[in-house]
């Protein structure tokens, strides 16, 4: 088993994990995934991933607060800060934000605490 080194220069890992271009699990996610994905606005909410913002100390205390919810049909709901027009001049190069989209900022001790909640693949 051959091992791969990230871009980025970080630890070598093996072809097993998602990260891997040649994984497995990455050519199994993308034969499932459709051309292209849109949200379906019909789906309902199913389960709250990780901690809610008031368990974490990450709110105001008032109702408006970050979360990370999965949806009935398995899409991810993020409720953060708006930040599109923040990161508008800065965003990586081939990373683009359309018109209907919107970029949202959670805390990363809120997706620390959802990881134990999504599943691998």
């Amino acid at each position: 088993m051959s091992d791969f080194v990230d871009r980025n220069g970080g630890a070598p890992y093996s072809r097993n994990d998602p990260g891997h271009p040649n994984s497995s699990i990455n050519h199994r996610l993308e034969a499932d995934m459709p051309e292209q994905w849109t949200a379906d606005p019909d789906t309902g909410f199913r389960r709250r991933l990780g901690r809610s913002a008031h368990e974490l100390g990450a709110t105001g205390g008032n109702a408006s607060c970050p979360d990370i919810w999965e949806l009935e049909n398995g899409d991810v709901a993020v409720i953060g800060t708006d930040m599109r027009k923040a990161y508008a001049t800065r965003l990586p190069a081939g990373v683009t934000i359309d018109d209907h989209e919107s970029l949202v900022v959670i805390p990363r001790r809120m997706l620390i605490t959802a990881k134990p909640d999504i599943p691998d693949a």
